[in-house]
């Protein structure tokens, strides 16, 4: 009993250990994740900035970089703006990006101009409608736009020197506004023209590989209706966003000269830098109302050649009125659907290897019972053997004492002896015999010798080896042999033998019935060999284990019948040798049907 009570406290025990294990598994595996995940989102959400940064530096470089100041284009003097393109073509990576410059006047009714790369010079061109309708577009103040991104167009306008003031007009920061300020009056428009193909095929490639070129993530760009320009994605969910086509700058610092480009080169890391190298003294005013209008900054420079004042207007922007807007998905769909997926997979794994780690302690338990339950068989093992020993070996002793002492002196006495003699040693060799068959097959150190074998002819051997028994029980045994059955390919002497522990065992748990019927038939492929009587039967909870070695049935032991549980053990262990099995069919108290199933031999 305290054996049994720590069993089951052991038990116990290692559940509630492997419970406390899952649940600390699963919160810790939760805050991993959730870890990771922070750190994911943030990952995904710098790279989408830096992608977009990139991409709205090269933007702006063909944008700010052409700032010239109106006098230039009154005198037709293409100096300043030919060192600004031969700076730019020189330092963007991109030179294929600008496809051309037009350069419309605010007043009056003059033809556009456009740049031409051999002469070095604009020069005027015809109005086509195209150009008509961006003039249209970029002269009218509320139609304005730095970017017309449908036609990959960057608008900048050139006002008139006021006071050696310098302007650029800026599309972005959030419609917050400021009182107007005095603004120079516009003198025209400069449109530059974009490459399409540039931005498609190589910019939007080229910054997709760098920052997700592991293919962890999926990049794509929409516009404003949602429609995709580059790629697109799996469904509505994004894992990060950012405005393309943005030109509005972090800092603010007005250049006058072809080293702008040169310092933003230097400012790689700081995105939207406009540059000046003649700036000393700053005084930085940002004036911000609630009414609509552009945000209006101010920018006073004291000390170099002269004073300047600086004056950016910037219109409402910001990543919801982006021309284009980047987007970020995870490959798997959503960085939140792969950090539950990953985390859902961790735990499966966790909880597996606990799963497995509670199997193998289950495992450990029921072969350790087993291994009781073995061990109590083999006792009782040996306690019904040295009985079934005990038994003809007195039999033999006794009747060998007596021809000892003379006490059987007529011929039919010693004859009479002679045969019990003969009869318990034969005994006792089958005892043994099935022992040592039990025991070659478990070592699998038994021979089969398997070859073509009539069934009939392996029944008949076996009901001659059990004719002694059939007789001294008075048994009445119906023979059930179907014609033609197809031969097996058998071992003779070792079915013989499991046909003969079979019918030997009808009879002794027969409950005086002495009735038995052996039969064999054809059927699916299968040759049936059964033995059926009208014995006392099997319970279906003993049916389970009449198979397994050294088992004895409570009830027969009670009973006190002979055997030592080995009889049907070798049958099975006979039958699948052949490739077959053995089945059990039982009622308790009407008895019993057994029946070995071997294939037929291949024709």
């Amino acid at each position: 009993m305290k054996r049994s009570w720590f069993t089951y406290l052991l038990i116990a025990g290692l559940a509630g250990l492997l419970v406390t294990l899952a649940v600390l598994q699963y919160k810790g595996l939760r805050q991993i994740s959730e870890a990771e995940g922070e750190k994911a989102h943030k990952r995904v959400k710098d790279e989408t900035e830096h992608f977009a940064a990139d991409f709205n530096r090269e933007i702006q470089g063909a944008y700010f970089n052409f700032q010239t100041e109106a006098e230039s284009w009154k005198k037709k003097d293409w100096g300043a703006f030919n060192e600004r393109y031969d700076y730019w073509h020189e330092k963007t990576t991109y030179p294929d990006l600008i496809t051309d410059f037009y350069f419309f006047e605010a007043k009056g009714n003059a033809p556009p101009m456009k740049y031409d790369r051999e002469k070095r010079a604009f020069i005027p061109v015809e109005t086509s409608p195209a150009l008509a309708d961006l003039r249209a577009q970029a002269s009218g103040e509320k139609t304005f736009k730095p970017v017309y991104v449908d036609t990959f167009t960057l608008a900048l306008p050139v006002h008139d020197t006021i006071r050696r003031e310098e302007h650029i007009i800026i599309h972005t920061i959030p419609a917050m506004t400021a009182p107007t300020m005095s603004m120079p009056e516009r003198y025209g428009i400069l449109a530059i023209k974009l490459n399409e193909k540039t931005i498609k095929e190589q910019i939007l490639p080229d910054l997709s590989a760098k920052y997700f070129g592991d293919g962890e993530f999926r990049a794509a760009v929409s516009d404003k209706t949602g429609q995709p320009v580059y790629q697109s994605l799996k469904g509505e969910t994004t894992d990060a966003t950012a405005p393309l086509f943005d030109l509005s700058p972090d800092n603010f610092i007005q250049f006058t000269n072809k080293e702008l480009l040169s310092s933003i080169g230097s400012e790689r890391q700081s995105s939207n830098v406009i540059v000046n190298s003649h700036v000393e003294n700053r005084t930085f005013n940002r004036t911000v109302s609630g009414d609509g209008k552009p945000t209006t900054f101010k920018i006073q420079v004291q000390g170099g050649e002269r004073p300047r004042t600086s004056v950016f207007t910037t219109s409402s922007g910001g990543e919801e009125n982006s021309p284009w807007s980047l987007l970020v998905q995870h490959s798997s769909g959503s960085l939140d659907a792969s950090i539950a997926n990953t985390l859902r997979r961790n735990l499966a794994m966790g909880f597996g290897i606990l799963f497995l780690l509670a199997a193998a302690v289950a495992a450990i338990i029921i072969s350790a019972q087993r291994s009781k339950m073995l061990a109590r068989r083999q006792i009782d093992f040996v306690s019904s053997v040295s009985h079934e020993f005990r038994t003809p070996l007195a039999v033999i002793y006794s009747a060998g004492e007596n021809l000892a002492d003379g006490v059987a002196k007529e011929d039919e006495q010693v004859s009479r002896y002679g045969e019990m003699i003969k009869g318990e040693g034969k005994k006792l060799t089958s005892m043994v015999e099935q022992i040592l068959e039990f025991a070659g097959a478990n070592s699998g150190k038994q021979k089969y010798k398997f070859q073509p074998t009539q069934v009939a002819d392996i029944i008949d051997n076996a009901m001659a080896e059990c004719l002694r028994l059939v007789d001294e029980k008075k048994v009445r045994v119906e023979m059930n042999i179907a014609a033609g059955l197809p031969s097996v390919h058998a071992d003779k002497r070792a079915l013989s033998q499991a046909i003969q522990n079979l019918v030997a065992n009808s009879i002794k748990y027969s409950d005086g019935s002495v009735w038995l019927r052996v039969g064999a038939e054809n059927g699916y492929g299968k040759v049936k060999i059964w033995v059926e009587d009208r014995g006392i039967g099997i319970s279906k909870s003993d049916l389970r284990q009449i198979f397994e070695p050294f088992y004895r049935a409570k009830s027969v032991v009670d009973a006190q019948i002979h055997g030592n549980g080995l009889g049907l053990s070798l049958v099975k262990q006979i039958a699948m040798a052949h490739g077959g099995k053995v089945t059990a069919v039982s009622e308790t108290g009407k008895g019993s049907k057994f029946t070995i199933e071997l294939p037929q031999k291949d024709i």
